[in-house]
């Protein structure tokens, strides 16, 4: 199963980090901290959908841009509203 391009996992990286509040991916049961480039690598492949939870005082910033960049790399990703 391929992975995403790097361009893509450097992206959602450097987007996440631009927010306060806590951004984590979950697939299966795996929980991966989208702000360490390392476990987006290791985690995110291309042919996978994923539950992304944000909690912080930024919280529906970060959901509008995480949605958009996962978009752009045509990845699919469901933005957890909790």
């Amino acid at each position: 199963m391929p992975s995403a391009n790097n361009a893509a996992i450097v992206e959602i990286s450097q987007t996440a980090n631009k927010f306060r509040s806590s951004i984590v991916l979950q697939y299966d049961n795996k929980y991966i901290d989208v702000k360490s480039i390392l476990g987006l690598f290791t985690t995110l492949l291309s042919s996978s959908n994923y539950d992304l939870h944000v909690h912080g005082p930024d919280a529906e910033e970060a959901k509008t841009a995480m949605a958009e960049v996962f978009a752009k790399h045509n990845l699919g990703v469901n933005v957890v509203q909790d």
